[in-house]
């Protein structure tokens, strides 16, 4: 039986403690409360618009009309050989080749061979710098009339107009004014001297110089036209590549300038030598080398353009 179920619960102690404890326990949780909220309200702040930005505004330039020369035929007479380029290779082939006899000649009397073949490397190796150092100078300084060196500054800086031409030109009249060059200097050493190490630096060096021209004709011609003896010193690196020399005419035309073996072109390249010495001439000087003016028409490649062929109807 339970507590509660008694005949007289109001009557029986422990219902009215619990009764007692129930009704203060719902007085205590029927406390009111009072509970008050306030808003305040916060100041709009103005966002004012950003201005659009503005943009300065490109006018084309003035493009002025460039008159070009007319491109350049095989028959062209300043492409063939004359006498007189003819009568200059053969004196200067004659210096290179005396200069090479007399170098092997005094190293067999004196059975010296290993240092006339290094100093031949080390005229080989120089003649490629060299022709760079040549190549850049008169590609960027000077003009026509430059004195001693002015119709070779022209007919480089043409070069760069029409490369292609240079494959057209004739052997002789290719390489005379080099082999000019090359007269004066070694004929002078071959009747003075005859050391086997000179000789051996001597006529390797001048050979590669006289005949680097030629080189670069070949660096310029394609593969199939070309010998396969040439094709394979060019893929070998002992003469410059064609590929090696095609980056001398792509912008910002300032690189790759020698074209005996183009062993130097990387280097030269990566240590900027040629931009130092052009910062160096500019602020000594305040001459300004002919790359830095790009764009130029002058130095725009044109490509060879052939005849469409003519379709008759009959």
């Amino acid at each position: 039986m339970s507590i509660f179920s008694s005949r007289h619960p109001h009557h029986h102690p422990l219902s009215s403690q619990i009764h007692a404890i129930s009704a203060s326990f719902h007085h205590q949780c029927l406390v009111p409360m009072r509970v008050s909220c306030s808003t305040a309200a916060t100041p709009t702040k103005l966002i004012k618009p950003k201005p659009k930005p503005h943009y300065p505004v490109i006018e084309p330039p003035n493009l002025v009309a460039v008159a070009l020369p007319p491109p350049v035929k095989r028959d062209d007479p300043s492409l063939q050989s004359t006498w007189s380029h003819r009568t200059w290779v053969a004196t200067g082939c004659t210096a290179v080749a005396v200069s090479l006899a007399k170098c092997v000649t005094a190293a067999a009397d004196s059975h010296m061979w290993l240092e006339p073949i290094l100093a031949g490397l080390v005229g080989y190796v120089v003649a490629d710098l060299g022709s760079g150092v040549y190549h850049w100078a008169i590609d960027n300084y000077g003009g026509a009339t430059t004195p001693v060196f002015g119709s070779q500054i022209e007919a480089f800086q043409g070069h760069h107009r029409f490369p292609w031409t240079i494959t057209k030109r004739q052997f002789a009249n290719n390489l005379h004014a080099l082999a000019r060059f090359i007269t004066f200097a070694v004929l002078p050493l071959d009747l003075a001297c005859d050391g086997p190490i000179l000789h051996g630096f001597v006529a390797v060096c001048s050979g590669c110089i006289m005949f680097s021209q030629q080189f670069h004709a070949w660096a310029h011609g394609t593969q199939s036209r070309l010998p396969p003896l040439v094709v394979a010193l060019q893929d070998a690196g002992v003469i410059v590549s064609r590929s090696e020399h095609a980056a001398h005419h792509r912008p910002p035309y300032n690189n790759n300038y020698c074209i005996v073996s183009g062993v130097w072109n990387e280097f030269l390249a990566e240590k900027k030598v040629f931009e130092a010495l052009e910062m160096v001439l500019f602020f000594k000087l305040g001459v300004r080398p002919r790359s830095w003016s790009e764009p130029n028409p002058d130095w725009t490649q044109e490509t060879q353009t052939h005849p469409s062929p003519q379709i008759t109807l009959h």
